[in-house]
C-alpha cells in the first residue's frame, strides 16, 4: 500500500482545519498505536485503531456481549470437547481485493502464536488450528477451554498471501526497536482503509466500499483523521475550537468546559481497567536503588509498607476530581472473580507502614527510581507525582522517571524497570486474562508482561488449569485461591479503577465503550 507523505510537523495540530462534513471525523487522543503489525503489542489504543481496519472472529458490543465479525458463529465440537469449531463469513475480502477464507485464519493464529507477538498469551491453550474446508475453522485445545471465544476479541486476522508477499511474516520486534513492512502498512477486511500513516502524528483512514457489513452497520463515517495530541490542554482547546470532533480522554479538570460547550458533550462510563503500580522483588539486587547487594522489594514487608502509604482517597479526590474509584485488587468489578472484599483498598498508615520498613531492616529508608508513562493513562504523570511524596513520608525516596509509552512499556516487556506504572485492561472478562499476562513466571509462552521477577511453579500450574477447567465452580474457586496469595504477596499496588469520559461533537452518536475501544463503523452522522 502506498504510504502518502503527511505535511504535519510532528505533535502540531493543523494550522488549517480540513472542512469537516457529517462523514468526516477528526478524533485525538494523548497517545498513537504503538504499531500497525496487528499481533505485535497487546495495548489498548494499538488495538483501537486497529479495530478500524482489521477484524477478529468476533468482538464484543457496549454490553460486554460477543457479536459476530469474521466468524458467524462457533461453539464446542460435539464430538470432541477439545474442539472449537468456528464458521467463517463468507463474500469477505481484504482491502485490496485478495478474498478471505479459512486460510488465513490458520497463518494468523500461528503467527499470534509465534516469539515476538504479544497475543500468545491469549491463546497458549490451542495445539492446532485447522481448516477442514474453505470456510470452517476448528480450534484443538490443550484439554476442554470453556471461555476460548473470550480470549478471541482483539486476535485480528491477516491475509496470508500479502504477509508473505511483503516479507512479514515474523511478528515486529517492538522491544528490539525493528520497524517491519506490517508496522506502517495494512491491508484488513475492515470498515476502513488506511490511506496514510505518519505515527505519532496523523493517520487518515478513508470508508472501505466493499466492506461485508455496509448494510448491516450505520457506517456513516466516510473518513477518519487520527492525531495524537499528548498535552491535555492542547487537546481539549482542539476540541472546543472545532479542530477536532472527539477526544477520548477529556482531562478530568477540563470536564466542565466540554460539557457546557454549545455542541460538544462528555460521554461517561466506568472503565474496564485498573491502574498500578509493580515492583521488582525477583532480582537478587536491583539496579535503580541506592542498597547494594539487597533487593528491598523481596521483602514482603516493603511492599506492604508502599501499599499502605498510598493515599487512594486523595488521589480519587485531588488529581482524579472524582473520576476514578479506589481499587484494592488488579481487577475491574467487570471481571469474573472479583468481589468487594478483595476490592477494598488497603488504608493509608503512615506509621504502620514506618513500623514495616523498621520490620524489615529499611528503617532509614532507600531510594528508587519509579518508571511512568506520561500519555497513556488519564493523569498518568500526575498520579506518579503523587506517589512520589507519598512513599516520602515513610522514608523511600522515590525519584520520577516519566516518559512517552512507547519508551516506558519496553521497560517492563524487557525486565529493565524495579517500579513501575501500568494500566490493565481485561478484554476477557476473566481473571485468566490477569493470571496469564501478570502473575504466571515469565516464559516463552506466559508472563510476557510480569515485571516483577514474581515465580511461584505452584500458582502457574494453578493458572494454567483454569484454560482447560469445565467445572466453573472448581474453577472459580481456584481463581478465588490464586487471587488469595496474589494479595497476600502484594504482588501489586493498586490504585484505581478508571473513568472514560469522552468529549464528542453532540450530533455524533456512540454509545462509550467500557474498553475505551470506538468502532467507527457504529458511529452516527446526525
Amino acid at each position: 500500500m502506498r504510504k502518502t507523505t503527511c505535511l504535519l510537523a510532528a505533535g502540531l495540530l493543523m494550522t488549517t482545519a480540513i472542512a469537516a462534513s457529517s462523514e468526516t471525523v477528526r478524533w485525538a487522543r494523548a497517545g498513537d498505536s504503538l504499531t500497525l503489525d496487528p499481533h505485535a503489542q497487546n495495548e489498548g489504543p494499538t488495538h483501537t485503531l486497529a479495530h478500524q481496519i482489521y477484524e477478529p472472529l468476533l468482538i464484543r458490543d457496549v454490553t460486554g456481549a460477543f457479536e459476530a465479525a469474521l466468524a458467524t458463529d462457533w461453539a464446542p465440537s460435539p464430538d470432541d470437547p477439545n474442539v472449537w469449531i468456528f464458521n467463517l463469513r463468507e463474500g469477505v475480502t481484504y482491502h485490496d481485493g485478495a478474498e478471505f477464507d479459512s486460510e488465513d485464519v490458520v497463518f494468523s493464529f500461528n503467527r499470534a502464536k509465534s516469539d515476538n507477538s504479544n497475543m500468545k498469551e491469549l491463546i497458549n491453550s490451542i495445539v492446532e488450528v485447522r481448516a477442514p474446508s474453505k470456510y470452517v475453522i476448528e480450534m484443538v485445545t490443550d484439554g476442554p477451554n470453556p471461555i476460548l471465544p473470550s480470549n478471541l476479541t482483539n486476535l485480528f486476522i491477516m491475509d496470508k498471501d500479502w504477509t508473505e508477499a511483503n516479507n512479514v511474516v515474523e511478528v515486529q520486534n517492538v522491544e528490539g526497536g525493528e520497524t517491519t513492512f506490517a508496522a506502517t502498512n495494512a491491508n484488513g477486511t475492515g470498515p476502513f482503509v488506511l490511506t496514510s500513516r505518519e505515527p505519532d502524528v496523523r493517520t487518515v483512514l478513508s470508508q472501505n466500499e466493499n466492506y461485508w457489513g455496509m448494510d448491516q452497520f450505520p457506517m456513516d463515517v466516510t473518513e477518519i483523521i487520527y492525531t495524537p495530541i499528548q498535552n491535555p490542554a492542547t487537546r481539549v482547546a482542539a476540541l472546543l475550537s472545532g479542530e477536532v470532533d472527539f477526544i477520548q480522554d477529556v482531562p478530568v479538570q477540563d470536564l466542565s468546559r466540554v460539557s457546557q460547550a454549545d455542541g460538544l458533550d462528555v460521554r461517561t462510563a466506568p472503565q474496564n481497567r485498573v491502574i498500578f503500580f509493580g515492583m521488582n522483588m525477583g532480582a537478587e539486587d536491583l539496579e535503580n536503588d541506592n542498597v547494594d547487594g539487597a533487593n528491598p522489594f523481596a521483602d514482603v514487608r516493603v511492599r506492604q509498607a508502599m501499599n499502605m502509604a498510598i493515599n487512594r482517597d486523595a488521589i480519587q479526590q485531588v488529581i482524579m476530581r472524582g473520576q476514578s474509584q479506589p481499587a484494592g485488587v488488579i481487577m475491574p468489578p467487570f471481571v469474573n472473580g472479583w468481589t468487594q472484599e478483595l476490592d477494598s483498598a488497603t488504608s493509608t498508615d503512615i506509621e504502620g507502614a514506618k513500623a514495616l520498613l523498621a520490620e524489615a531492616g529499611y528503617g532509614d529508608g532507600f531510594s528508587i527510581q519509579l518508571d511512568c508513562p506520561n500519555d497513556r493513562y488519564v493523569n498518568d504523570e500526575a498520579i506518579c507525582q503523587a506517589i512520589v511524596g507519598m512513599i516520602g513520608q515513610i522514608g523511600i525516596t522515590v525519584n520520577l522517571d516519566a516518559k512517552p509509552k512507547a519508551q516506558h512499556f519496553p521497560l517492563i516487556t524487557n525486565g529493565e524497570t524495579d517500579f513501575y506504572m501500568l494500566g490493565w485492561g481485561v478484554p476477557t472478562y476473566d481473571s485468566e486474562y490477569i493470571f496469564n499476562f501478570l502473575v504466571h513466571t515469565r516464559g516463552s509462552d506466559l508472563g510476557s508482561w510480569n515485571g516483577t521477577g514474581y515465580s511461584n511453579p505452584e500458582l502457574d500450574e494453578m493458572i494454567v488449569s483454569l484454560a482447560s477447567n469445565t467445572d466453573l465452580d472448581a474453577r472459580n474457586a481456584t481463581i478465588a485461591d490464586i487471587w488469595a496469595t496474589v494479595q497476600d504477596e502484594t504482588l501489586y499496588l493498586p490504585v484505581h479503577h478508571q473513568v472514560i469520559n469522552w468529549g464528542i461533537k453532540s450530533d455524533l452518536g456512540i454509545d462509550v465503550d467500557p474498553e475505551d475501544q470506538p468502532k467507527f463503523k457504529y458511529f452516527t452522522a446526525n
